[in-house]
């Protein structure tokens, strides 16, 4: 009589554990992708402290008045050139909200992301004898403000 009711005791304490462990009233933390994008949702210009830099060097000259918008699941740029499109489709490349892909094409990296600043990178690899407005090879680091 006492082994089965220490064995019955021990089952309901299993459950009540159980039960206490799946509590559906926490509550969930957002993903990191959703917190990134209430940063990243709005418009981006270069402002008075961003920049282009191409292989290190500083080439926002060749940009004037760039700036780059996101909404939930399209972008818009102007005067970017050829080195973004004019607008487009873009998606989390991964859970970390870490990498952007761009029309399914383009892999951006996020290196800062704030409510106020944004810093990111890219490899641009189109022709060779493309002039510089429309976007020499190498890799690009964007610092763009709200």
């Amino acid at each position: 009589m006492t082994r089965g009711f220490f064995r019955s005791a021990g089952i309901i304490l299993v459950c009540f554990i159980t039960m206490i462990g799946c509590n559906p009233d926490e509550p969930q933390t957002p993903e990191a992708t959703a917190l990134a994008f209430e940063k990243l949702a709005g418009e981006w210009t270069l402002g008075t402290n961003g920049k282009i830099l191409l292989d290190e060097i500083n080439v926002s000259a060749n940009y004037p008045g760039f700036s780059l918008s996101f909404t939930d699941g399209t972008y818009n740029t102007t005067n970017a050139g050829e080195l973004l499109p004019a607008s487009g489709t873009w998606e989390w490349a991964d859970r970390e909200a870490k990498k952007v892909n761009l029309d399914g094409t383009l892999e951006v990296n996020l290196v800062t992301l704030t409510e106020s600043s944004f810093t990111f990178t890219f490899d641009h690899t189109t022709g060779t004898d493309r002039p510089v407005r429309a976007g020499y090879n190498g890799t690009y680091e964007i610092t763009v403000e709200k």
